[in-house]
């Protein structure tokens, strides 16, 4: 696809699952989104992948983004995973970010998770990336 397409008014429920309580990143990154245009539900500080997946079942969403604590980001996105399966919503693109080693991208890659943003990835480049990969998905 390429990045003049047009950019549709996406559904994205934002989740900050884990016990760190730092939701500085997703509450600008939902700004952010919602700046671009998109629909944002953001489900909070200590989310559950259950809660974050019945959201979005409930929103009728096209993403999940997912706000890690360190450490935490292989079991989050794999729960978050089987239950999207389990519910028959794997249609629901996630992506997410956080402070998540080189090494395990590729894995998270294999789970489905569609893009992994590190530390420092702005706003931009999230929403760029989503103009230019997922403006099909509405």
């Amino acid at each position: 696809m390429s990045s003049t397409a047009a950019v549709r008014r996406l559904r994205i429920v934002i989740g900050e699952p884990g016990p760190d309580g730092h939701d500085e990143g997703a509450r600008i990154l939902a700004r952010a989104l919602r700046d671009a245009g998109h629909e944002v539900v953001y489900t909070g500080l200590y989310s559950t992948p259950e809660q974050v997946v019945e959201t979005a079942i409930q929103e009728d969403a096209h993403l999940i983004g997912l706000s890690v604590p360190p450490g935490e980001h292989l079991g989050l996105f794999r729960r978050l995973i089987e239950l999207l399966a389990e519910r028959d919503a794997s249609d629901i693109v996630v992506f997410g970010g956080g402070t998540i080693p080189d090494e395990d991208i590729p894995v998270l890659e294999e789970l489905g998770v569609a893009k992994v943003f590190g530390p420092g990835a702005t706003p931009g480049e999230i929403t760029g990336w989503l103009a230019e990969h997922c403006a099909d998905e509405a």
